[in-house]
């Protein structure tokens, strides 16, 4: 353990149900849902002890349910002999969200993956959790519609897991993260119950459970059916990239764009470091020799988008920016954000690991919190290359290291831990998309006071009184929350943003 987060908190600690699974429960999962569906021996069960994070964390059974009455069936087993259960989508979050803690049931939608209607005229689709986030927009494009939340995993990535970790990606800068998108779920409780919360109306009345269970990271209920909006096809769009030989002016851009009031579609941001990994892995077309890029895009009507490129370039060449190249074509926009979206399989290609973090500052304090994590890389010894949604602060920071050094990996995580220290600091908070799951929850302190903390303790216990429902993530365990648990592990993060 090592301190480097925030105040105490005396809440508490949960209930640690590892080690209560037994064969009885095994045959009653097989009874239920066949023994193909069923998976318990140690051998298999190692494929589901990682996610997209440095955490690990092996369940003692993983199951496949097909339907909701299979998952309100899963969680009367797990009620009735008082072990977890935690819901699992593709398995590429990067804050341990889907791992299983405190073992128990691990419950994974794979097979969960079916459209279940699309409604054209009130521009909505409804879907099971196990459903690809880009198969949603494949199966309206024909109609002109899209879905708008487009993490860079959205190739992999589930509408499950994107509505438990409120995930964004880097056009929810103009249209908004996970949660502005999904207007109703059908949920399991912990007690096996099944309700049903919003619809296909934008606002519904009473509390708004569809805006809490949607970032609560399967801590409240499970998600077994999702209604989320579909966004029209904008008439135009242009890709701009901004290349800058000093990486500060690139940050100070993005903060001159917001103080005029201009809004792109997406804002993203590579360092030098990071873009040339890039390049030679994707051939984009980024230039070797810059300190940074911005990939801008603008969309919307022909003439405002004309109007709105020719405002951006302007102010990027006041900002220094040597160069602002314009896609001549889809093609070409593809290729760039080709290379935006490779990222970090790139970067996965020079060294062994990396951990990568996911704190939100304000836009204003972008160029000091660079500088300061250059500082901190080169105190801990590492490199840390920085590809962000620059136009909503949220950083992702990238610390290479090698997980066989146990060693080294403190010393990445107490890295990260600095990091995350000074965005907090700075004003910012602990996650913009990835959750906090089991890599961040004793850094709540930190953001939130003791009577923030058992406020939203109480909510949890309202809805999960027994704390079965993925034990062990998003509120501190407890005493000793000035201490960063160090995991076991080390694994690499394979996660995309």
């Amino acid at each position: 353990m090592t301190g480097i987060a925030g105040d105490d908190y005396s809440g508490d600690a949960e209930t640690n149900y590892t080690g209560l699974m037994d064969k009885q429960i095994t045959r009653e999962l097989e009874k239920l849902l066949g023994r193909e569906a069923v998976i318990s021996s140690p051998d298999d069960l190692l494929l589901y002890e990682y996610d997209g994070s440095v955490e690990e964390a092996r369940p003692e059974c993983v199951v496949f349910p097909r339907t909701t009455a299979d998952v309100s069936a899963i969680a009367r087993i797990s009620a009735k002999h008082g072990v977890p259960m935690v819901g699992r989508g593709a398995g590429t979050g990067l804050s341990g969200g889907a791992l299983a803690v405190q073992g128990g049931i691990l419950t994974v939608f794979s097979r969960m993956n079916r459209i279940l209607e699309i409604d054209e005229e009130n521009m909505r689709a409804v879907v099971q959790p196990g459903v690809v986030n880009l198969d949603v927009t494949r199966a309206v494009e024909h109609l002109g519609l899209y879905f708008a939340p487009d993490p860079s995993s959205q190739k992999a990535c589930t509408i499950g897991g994107n509505v438990a970790e409120n995930a964004g990606g880097p056009h929810t800068l103009a249209y908004g993260v996970t949660t502005n998108h999904v207007t109703g779920l059908e949920l399991v409780l912990p007690s096996g119950d099944v309700v049903r919360v919003g619809g296909k109306t934008c606002e519904t009345p009473g509390y708004d459970l569809t805006g809490l269970m949607v970032g609560s990271e399967g801590t409240l209920a499970i998600a077994t059916e999702i209604t989320v909006k579909l966004s029209r096809k904008p008439e135009a769009v242009k890709t701009l990239l901004a290349i800058f030989d000093d990486i500060e002016d690139a940050p100070e851009t993005v903060a001159d764009f917001t103080g005029r009031a201009i809004t792109p579609a997406a804002c993203e941001m590579l360092d030098g470091w990071t873009l040339r990994a890039v390049e030679e892995f994707v051939h984009a077309g980024f230039p070797l020799d810059s300190g940074a890029v911005l990939l801008i895009e603008v969309e919307g009507l022909k003439e405002a988008v004309e109007e709105q490129a020719a405002q951006i370039e302007e102010i990027c060449k006041l900002h220094h920016a040597r160069e602002v190249r314009v896609a001549r074509d889809a093609a070409e926009r593809d290729l760039l954000w080709k290379g935006r979206k490779n990222a970090f399989g790139a970067v996965g290609r020079l060294s062994p690991s990396y951990y990568v973090q996911d704190a939100v500052i304000p836009r204003t304090k972008l160029p000091e919190t660079l500088r300061k994590i250059n500082e901190i890389g080169k105190r801990y010894g590492f490199s840390i290359g920085n590809i962000f949604h620059a136009g909503d602060g949220n950083l992702h920071p990238i610390i290479l290291f090698d997980q066989r050094d146990p060693e080294e990996f403190k010393r990445a995580v107490a890295a990260s831990g600095e990091i995350m220290r000074h965005c907090i600091e700075c004003g910012g908070a602990l996650t913009g998309e990835h959750g906090i799951g089991m890599e961040k929850n004793e850094l709540m302190p930190l953001m939130f006071s003791d009577a923030d903390l058992e406020l939203m303790r109480r909510v949890r216990e309202a809805f999960n009184p027994e704390g079965r429902l993925n034990p062990g993530k998003v509120l501190p365990l407890g005493k000793g929350c000035k201490e960063v648990r160090i995991p076991p592990g080390g694994t690499a993060s394979l996660g995309v943003l």
